[in-house]
């Protein structure tokens, strides 16, 4: 079966494999589906397992994109690239081997790249399953996303991705990325000494700036109320209401798959 007037998009990571098909002309979600994946058991007998389960990821579309869900990447700006050296790019914000391979997504309108190591193993296993598909690093998805949404915004606005144990911090300013950084955190104070640490080193005003949260974050979290005593202007980005088949998504899965979602 083909549905040429569908795509579909996948987030993969060695923890979890997620996947939606968008009706093309309406974005509107026909099908979501998420499952854990455990470091115990072979990756390609899970994958094998998900694919039996789950019939929709056979069939042909429109496009097929895959999210590689990890934060072995660096921004850089396009005057400053070359391909041959990719690899140096990543070495002073992540551990990197001469047999990694690196990849690097082209974001033209914003006149940079990023740089990024991508699941191999991952994306052998899907080019025997599909043949072809695009595949992406989720932070450039991330970066695409708050830049459009900012690029009216004459002001510098910082936005924190929050995710189960890490999170992106990304400031922007008419449009343009300032800093883009991934920290690993594990406790509230923790997560807060990071932000304020990158307000210090950019200048910015704890009491002026305005600071925007997403992903898996809510406003009684205890995340939300220890930024809330340190920074004045806090709030939560607007979350769209997503249908699936007359069904609204439970806000928690909006708020983990917000990259996949807005994709």
């Amino acid at each position: 079966m083909t549905k040429h007037t569908h795509r579909l998009l996948i987030q993969v990571s060695p923890e979890i494999f997620s996947f939606i098909i968008k009706e093309i002309e309406s974005d509107k979600i026909c099908s979501f589906a998420s499952e854990t994946l455990s470091n115990n058991t072979p990756l390609e007998e899970q994958l094998d397992k998900f694919f039996q389960h789950h019939n929709q990821l056979v069939e042909k579309y429109s496009e097929t994109l895959v999210l590689h869900d990890n934060s072995f990447n660096t921004f850089v700006p396009k005057a400053y690239f070359n391909e041959e050296d990719a690899g140096a790019y990543l070495q002073y914000n992540t551990k990197v081997f001469s047999t990694d391979f690196f990849a690097f997504d082209e974001m033209p309108q914003f006149e940079m790249n990023n740089v990024y190591v991508p699941y191999v193993n991952i994306n052998n296993y899907l080019i025997d399953k599909f043949g072809s598909f695009t595949y992406q690093n989720i932070n450039t998805g991330l970066v695409n996303h708050i830049l459009q949404k900012s690029n009216k915004n004459t002001e510098t606005v910082v936005f924190v991705h929050v995710q189960k144990k890490h999170f992106e911090i990304i400031v922007v300013n008419s449009g343009k990325l300032i800093l883009f950084n991934s920290f690993e955190y594990l406790t509230e104070q923790d997560f807060i000494y990071y932000i304020l640490f990158v307000l210090e080193q950019l200048n910015l005003d704890r009491e002026k700036i305005k600071l925007y949260l997403l992903g898996q974050i809510e406003k009684n979290d205890a995340l939300f109320e220890q930024a809330y005593t340190f920074i004045n202007y806090l709030d939560l980005v607007d979350k769209n209401t997503f249908n699936l088949e007359n069904t609204t998504l439970h806000s928690r899965t909006i708020n983990q798959h917000y990259i996949l979602l807005h994709s």
